[in-house]
């Protein structure tokens, strides 16, 4: 990025995911984390990364040495750091050269806006703080390096005492500040404050005749559940560059969702952000960096979640069939997401036939058998199966009822042995599981041992079936969840089981049912396997006739 950051329907998105958001409780990046987030960003096109502050610890600094020898192909990487401690000079400052040592262009320097924390935090004089913050920047600018200002706690500092407020903000501009970024630290703040300070800002700043006419950025916390609305009301005052992070991770309620943000500014607001191309994975890299993290993804987000564009009621499911305008905002597929018909007991005959062509099953509405898988759908539901949570489970019951179900197996019996008193000193119980099959008209019986009855049963059952079926071995189990149905029953409660399972490239849910636990999980993990194979076949057919 060599031209300069400033065109008018241009907006600059800085992502600082890597830095501030690694600041959510439980989560943790490794080295090999950040930089596989780092180079999805870069693919984004997001053009600022904020890669973390070198010399606060021993990650950092690989992750800035590792792009410096494998460089990101667009986006600019930047390091962070705090300005000058008091009574030092930058120059002698240790912290600083950690920095200039990461060999980034752009530095992000973060000073104090708010007297309150420039004497009872860093403990020094308003005076001081002011020099701490031109002077760090000119140190930054005089070894060739641009400065972005963050404005630490800027809007609290601003309504407590809006002249030293701006003082700051004058440092900062002396200093050769080319970006000066308005910090919504505490995430208190509201639109309206946010809009009418910026404004005001705005105007201050229009009215300092310096050789840099430095550009305001936004960045705000979601402490009030408004980062996204702030943001906005920045951005239309002026701003014209946004911080957040993607999904909105980050310390206490999170940052700004730039997942969110990004769709809103680019196809609302019509600003340039970054290319349609790039929008287009937006969704993905949502769900890729999820993983990454190790954090569910949030099905039911704005413009991302699985669930964005999900429709479940046979009324809207009818409509959008006509027209997709008529409940959704924008087309799904712009962001990379796609729409989705939910089955369930709200379910009419749009769902049933929309749902088979999703799954590549033309089904007539005047065909009985459309009836028919709608009536068995409410029948199930009713019995306490969710298929709007297993669409897999679902896809298995309609091809059975159009007789295209095939049969990779058959259970004919097994049974589970599970102890818990053997062994004190242990944790958690040893389990055995015996299982026959018949696959090819062959009977198999095997057993294995797991850490409980549904791992022993599932290792049981691939055992009986690897041999036959060797793919299997690349089937692993994503997620297990255990609802009870009917909580006043105490033991003899209703119990449904959720399973979600993966090859690797896609992942699919099945759904058990039944007053006995062990048999509600034995359900799912049949169809979870049965649905994994059948989507082996599938791909190998397409293979052969492409």
């Amino acid at each position: 990025m060599t031209s300069d950051p400033r065109t008018a329907a241009k907006l600059w998105i800085y992502d600082t995911t890597l830095r501030d958001g690694a600041q959510r409780e439980g989560l943790s990046l490794s080295l090999e984390d950040k930089l596989r987030i780092a180079r999805q960003l870069d693919r984004l096109g997001i053009p600022f990364i904020e890669g973390g502050w070198p010399g606060a610890n021993p990650k950092d600094v690989q992750f800035f040495w590792q792009l410096q020898e494998e460089p990101l192909t667009q986006a600019e990487v930047v390091a962070f750091c705090s300005t000058r401690r008091p009574g030092r000079s930058a120059a002698e400052d240790p912290l600083l050269q950690d920095v200039l040592a990461a060999g980034t262009r752009w530095i992000t320097l973060f000073g104090k806006s708010w007297d309150l924390h420039v004497t009872d935090g860093l403990q020094t004089t308003l005076t001081e703080n002011l020099a701490m913050i031109e002077e760090t920047i000119a140190f930054f600018r005089s070894q060739d390096r641009r400065v972005i200002y963050d404005a630490e706690h800027w809007f609290d500092g601003y309504k407590h005492n809006p002249d030293y407020a701006l003082k700051t903000l004058e440092a900062a501009i002396k200093g050769g500040a080319e970006w000066l970024v308005l910090c919504d630290t505490n995430g208190g703040t509201l639109p309206p404050e946010i809009a009418e300070i910026v404004r005001m800002v705005m105007a201050d700043v229009d009215r300092q005749l310096t050789p840099i006419s430095p550009q305001i950025g936004i960045h705000t916390h979601n402490d009030s559940g408004t980062a996204v609305a702030n943001a906005l009301a920045a951005v239309m005052e002026g701003a014209r560059m946004v911080q957040g992070t993607i999904n909105g991770y980050g310390e206490r309620c999170g940052n700004a969702n730039l997942c969110t943000l990004i769709p809103n500014l680019q196809l609302k607001l019509g600003y340039d952000c970054v290319a349609p191309a790039q929008l287009a994975q937006l969704s993905e890299s949502s769900r890729l960096i999820s993983e990454v993290v190790n954090l569910a993804p949030d099905d039911h987000a704005p413009f991302v979640g699985l669930s964005a564009f999900a429709h479940k009621g046979g009324i809207h499911v009818s409509a959008v069939e006509r027209n997709p305008l008529t409940y959704e905002h924008i087309q799904p597929e712009l962001i990379g997401n796609m729409r989705r018909i939910v089955i369930s007991d709200q379910a009419g005959l749009s769902n049933v036939l929309a749902k088979a062509r999703s799954f590549g099953i033309d089904l007539d509405k005047q065909d009985p058998a459309c009836r028919q898988i709608l009536q068995h759908l409410k029948t199930l539901e009713n019995q306490g199966y969710q298929f709007e949570a297993a669409e897999a489970s679902f896809e298995l019951l309609m091809r059975e009822a159009l007789g295209q179900r095939q049969q990779f197996f058959a259970i004919k019996d097994f049974h589970v042995y599970c102890d818990m008193l053997g062994d004190l000193q242990r944790q958690g119980s040893q389990a055995v599981a015996t299982i026959k099959v018949t696959v090819n008209g062959k009977d198999i019986l095997e057993a294995a041992e797991g850490n409980g009855p549904v791992s022993a049963l599932d290792a049981a059952l691939r055992k009986a079936l690897v041999s036959v079926y060797p793919q299997i071995a690349n089937f692993y189990l994503t997620d297990y969840k255990v609802r009870i149905l009917d909580g006043t029953a105490g033991t003899s409660a209703k119990t449904r089981v959720l399973i979600e399972s993966s090859n690797g490239h896609q992942r699919w849910t099945t759904v058990g049912v039944s007053c006995n636990i062990i048999e509600a999980s034995y359900q799912a993990v049949v169809e979870g396997l049965e649905y994994g194979l059948m989507l082996q076949n599938q791909a190998k057919t397409a293979l052969t006739s492409s």
